[in-house]
């Protein structure tokens, strides 16, 4: 029997790869990687690849990740390094072990692992373009998947023909590329069979437990006898979804860029924005921040505490990946600090600080505090311009003598930062400078005796402060 000719894979995948170039602005790359796992697809990327690389002069890697999951895992490695061999390819394996699959899953933690192992090889061999077998089918699947997740436009929009991942890759210089994506699993296993391709079947795959699996085994078939070409058809809301997510981030680009003050987002502008479009701003800022998408419910929850609670509220919602407060009508996205030792149970505890001498150190660390204390040195005035005055600073040999304390403050420790100012509750200065309460609660204060020298975030105290003498010193806290 004659063997099935597909003479259009070669051309599909040449005419992706070529498309990505062209996109970049770019002739073809000096080097590219293919994702190996030695199962069906990925062994037809490898010959497509091959092919492509010898006929443009381009150096092809292939790159395994060994997950160790399977009791097979070391056949597969060396079956793909069998493979490589015969064709003359690069080829480097990775183990990996699963972290957070406790909380995440199996299938999630393995997919976190392997990309985060494709990105750290690809910067090794300085590879900046990894292809990955991926296809129509994949697709298909993937929608479904989201579907049934109740994802919106961004979920719905499946795979890219080509991304950026940093956040996966852990490789912002990588372009991940899916040349085979409006390619059948059907026009895949034709052309392994008629090239002679040998591959392995990974038995995972088989497990209906995985929910692809269960899609792929199960649902698939019958969407295929009901509605045949029902891939394509799945692809094209694909490509639908992804066009409507680009203008919701255009839109969502405008609206950020309008209510942000800082870091922080304007209360008044956001109320003033519908529902829908508040909600499409703040996906956005999440997912410029790094964060993990919230739910709708969440979204829903979060507005109603932050944004319609009464003016200068000060409101705290919490995200998995950080806190979400409000600060005289003001956002903010703040990190989930770890407590420090040193933090006072509630404001009427008057447990004593840490007691400490200044021996001469150009810095102290407070871990309990969550900082360093710099002791550094003023510059006299130049002599070149006896109008400049010296800097005040405190006296060097007099502060060694002392018996110092740091600790977060008691309430009602009050600084005058200058001659020329008045002397004030640091509750005053901080409310000037526009230090948010949280904040607040990590910033010590040194003390010597009943004077206050120095308040974290506010400045030094003027009181024993001088020009003159010999060395003098100004207090910094830093944070770490």
């Amino acid at each position: 029997m004659k063997k099935q000719h597909i003479p259009g894979l070669p051309h599909l995948f040449a005419r992706a790869l070529d498309g990505q170039g062209t996109a970049a602005g770019d002739t073809a790359p000096a080097r590219m990687a293919i994702a190996l796992s030695g199962g069906l697809d990925s062994s037809a990327l490898l010959h497509l690849a091959h092919d492509y690389a010898q006929t443009h002069q381009i150096a092809l890697y292939a790159f395994h990740i060994h997950h160790g999951l399977s009791a097979h895992a070391d056949d597969w490695l060396a079956h793909c390094a069998r493979s490589c061999a015969d064709l003359g390819i690069t080829f480097e394996a990775r183990r990996v072990e699963l972290a957070g699959q406790e909380k995440s899953g199996t299938e999630a933690a393995a997919r976190k692992s392997r990309y985060a192992a494709l990105g750290a090889l690809c910067r090794e061999h300085e590879v900046t373009l990894l292809l990955t077998a991926h296809h129509l089918d994949d697709q298909a699947e993937t929608v479904l998947l989201q579907l049934l997740r109740g994802s919106g436009p961004a979920g719905l929009s499946g795979m890219d023909a080509a991304n950026a991942a940093p956040e996966l890759l852990a490789n912002p210089a990588l372009v991940m590329a899916r040349p085979l994506l409006s390619a059948s699993r059907k026009q895949l296993a034709a052309y392994v069979a008629e090239h002679g391709i040998v591959h392995i079947n990974d038995e995972s795959n088989d497990d209906p437990r995985f929910a692809r699996n269960a899609l792929r085994h199960q649902v698939m078939p019958a969407l295929a006898r009901a509605f045949p070409g029902f891939q394509e058809r799945f692809a094209r809301s694909a490509q639908h979804a992804q066009s409507a997510q680009r203008l919701l981030t255009e839109l969502a680009e405008q609206d950020l860029a309008a209510s942000l003050d800082g870091e922080c987002l304007d209360v008044a502008k956001l109320r003033a924005m519908s529902t829908d479009r508040s909600y499409n701003l703040l996906r956005h800022w999440f997912a410029v921040r790094g964060l993990r998408m919230p739910t709708t419910a969440w979204l829903t929850e979060m507005l109603a505490q932050l944004v319609e609670a009464r003016d200068h509220a000060q409101v705290l919602v919490t995200h998995p990946d950080c806190h979400v407060r409000r600060y005289r009508d003001r956002l903010y996205l703040t990190p989930k600090l770890a407590e420090l030792s040193g933090t006072r149970e509630d404001e009427f505890d008057q447990t004593p600080g840490t007691a400490f001498r200044w021996n001469g150190e150009a810095e102290l660390a407070f871990p309990a505090y969550g900082g360093v204390l710099y002791f550094d040195a003023v510059d006299a005035a130049p002599e070149a311009d006896p109008e400049v005055s010296p800097v005040a600073g405190l006296d060097a040999d007099w502060l060694r003598e002392q018996a110092l304390v740091i600790e977060f403050r008691k309430g009602g420790e009050r600084l005058k930062p200058a001659d020329n100012r008045p002397t004030r509750a640091l509750k005053y200065h901080y409310q000037a400078l526009n230090i948010p309460a949280w904040e607040r609660a990590r910033l010590p204060v040194v003390s010597a005796g009943k004077q206050l020298l120095f308040a974290a975030g506010i400045g030094m105290d003027c009181h024993l402060l001088r020009q003159d003498g010999g060395k003098r010193l100004q207090l910094r806290w830093v944070a770490k």
